[in-house]
């Protein structure tokens, strides 16, 4: 079971979260102008990382706020968590 730390609430159970997988999906901004396949891509195409990897996650049983975990896809490891809107050079480490 892993214990994830909500940056609003604390460290809490994994079941009071919901899982909403890779982070840094960026949506087209013209999606009328893709092909299927580009299309395709961005809908199911993922990274499937092994190893370190940032997902999103929502805290659905809590604050229901969203927010971002560094973790170790092998080992289950939690590296981090923290919000989108932290700036890129606080997003190195800091818990």
């Amino acid at each position: 079971m892993l214990l994830i730390n909500c940056p609003w609430c604390g460290e809490r159970d994994e079941t009071e979260f919901s899982y909403g997988g890779e982070a840094g999906i960026v949506r087209p901004e013209n999606p009328e102008i893709l092909s299927d396949e580009e299309w395709g891509d961005y809908l199911f195409m993922r990274k499937n990382t092994k190893g370190v990897f940032t997902e999103q996650w929502n805290h659905s049983s809590g604050c229901r706020q969203w927010f971002l975990v560094k973790r170790d896809t092998v080992t289950y490891k939690i590296i981090d968590s923290y919000k989108f809107d932290r700036s890129d050079s606080e997003n190195k480490g800091s818990k």
